[in-house]
């Protein structure tokens, strides 16, 4: 058997509802069989103790003087089932009942005797005057036992059914409000991300509906966020493939026109617009990237301090070509820095501060400074990067973290306004903050991101 499909063949459905009717009706029968057992030994014990108590009264209430010697059989009457012999101190019978087969010779006491295939439970009392003999037959006794037992048994078999009918209609109301919630999701658009009612519904269910309607928030939020983002690239991409377009046509017409000087500035053009292309559509798949990643991502112990020298690396050909001093700052001349570790993804963190120097690069003009600084300040990790460009002016600072936001001045650097959005997702991810501020040192703007310090 595959592995892959083991588990599939090991889930199988299953009805909470009928789980409970099943185990709660068979635990109802089982014990109202147990009830009804114990009730009917019960009534049958108290029925033979009732029915000795009434031999032995029967036997003690016959007194000198009584009943005739001998009863007429049609007193008697078929139906009788108590046989009565009586002796005197000589021995002599003085009574017995008709067609009695009993013994002459009598214990005293209670006794089981049988007689022709007839069983009789018999009660025997000596007095000094008499001895008398009572005796009941063991057929008629068991069947008046059996009566009283099954009336006494009867109550439990009644209510059994009733039971059951009660617990089958208290399951069904209970979950009732489960059934009509499972039909509001099933009802709904794929679109509805409304909440559903917690109105009406058990404590136990109600924690569930509630996480259900938290899953819905976030769903909502990330399908808005994904028709944003689709529609802000759909207008970002459209501005550059124009200009493609119309950079090919001007491209074409100095080729048609034989203007060598024309025709290798338009392809300068064309070169650089698919440049520009090619660097928005990485800069919109690494924002994709960093918005849909979460948490719960493979993590490891990550060293700032090698992100800081893989992010300089990846950077360092474009601050060359701009003449930018491109440097560390905060670290001793060895590079002995204590190492500041964080959880995180290590590829994550390199392209946020990637697109921190890149940023600061661009912005920066030629021949000018950016430094970067990797420490721990209250227990926090802190990166810094520093520049001495222009700076982001106060009142847009907490605007340009946003999708496809540049600041007014930010000159002709002709950026995506996704470098920032692209830092803060990632930032988030890892639960730190993004915060931008006036470089005291080099009077250029000072991008800051704090994340949480590895425990331990």
């Amino acid at each position: 058997m595959d592995a892959a499909t083991a588990p599939a063949s090991d889930a199988r459905p299953h009805s909470l509802r009928r789980r409970l009717l099943v185990f709660l009706l068979l635990a109802i029968a089982f014990f109202a069989l147990l009830q009804g057992a114990g009730a009917y030994r019960g009534a049958v014990r108290q029925a033979d103790q009732m029915f000795d108590l009434h031999l032995r009264q029967m036997a003690h209430a016959m007194r000198p003087g009584g009943p005739p010697p001998l009863l007429p059989p049609e007193d008697g009457g078929p139906e009788m089932d108590f046989e009565i012999q009586i002796w005197g101190p000589d021995g002599v019978q003085l009574f017995r009942s008709p067609r009695s087969d009993l013994p002459q010779s009598a214990v005293l006491g209670f006794s089981d005797v049988t007689v022709q295939g007839t069983s009789y439970r018999v009660y025997t009392v000596q007095t000094p005057v008499q001895t008398v003999q009572i005796a009941q037959d063991m057929s008629a006794r068991n069947a008046r036992a059996r009566a009283l037992a099954l009336r006494a048994v009867l109550p439990v078999v009644l209510m059994a059914p009733l039971l059951m009918m009660v617990v089958w209609w208290v399951i069904s109301a209970s979950l009732a409000p489960i059934d009509r919630a499972r039909r509001q999701v099933a009802g709904r658009a794929a679109g509805d991300f409304s909440p559903l009612a917690d109105t009406d519904l058990p404590d136990e269910v109600r924690p569930l509906v509630g996480e259900l309607n938290l899953l819905f928030t976030r769903v909502k939020a990330a399908f808005e966020t994904q028709q944003a983002f689709v529609a802000d690239a759909a207008h970002e991409l459209r501005s550059p493939l124009t200009a493609l377009k119309l950079q090919a046509q001007a491209l074409r017409r100095s080729d048609v026109a034989g203007d060598p000087a024309a025709h290798g500035a338009a392809l300068a053009r064309l070169d650089q617009g698919i440049a520009r292309a090619i660097h928005l559509v990485e800069q919109l798949l690494a924002l994709a990237r960093a918005e849909a990643g979460g948490t719960e991502a493979a993590q490891a112990d990550v060293v700032l301090q090698d992100v800081m020298r893989l992010a300089i690396a990846d950077v360092l050909p474009h601050a060359q070509a701009r003449d930018i001093d491109l440097g560390v700052a905060g670290e001793g001349e060895d590079g002995s820095a204590a190492p500041v570790i964080v959880r995180g993804q290590p590829e994550a963190l390199r392209a946020l501060l990637r697109n921190l120097l890149d940023n600061a690069i661009k912005y920066t003009p030629e021949s000018g400074r950016v430094d970067v600084s990797v420490s721990a300040a209250g227990g926090s990790a802190v990166l810094a990067v520093e520049d001495s460009g222009p700076g982001i002016a106060p009142a847009e600072r907490e605007r340009v973290p946003g999708r496809f936001v540049r600041g007014n001045d930010t000159g002709n650097a002709g950026g995506s306004g996704l470098g920032l959005a692209i830092v803060q997702a990632v930032a988030a991810r890892h639960g730190g903050v993004l915060s931008l501020g006036t470089s005291q040192r080099l009077g250029g703007l000072r991008a800051e991101v704090r994340l949480p310090l590895r425990e331990g």
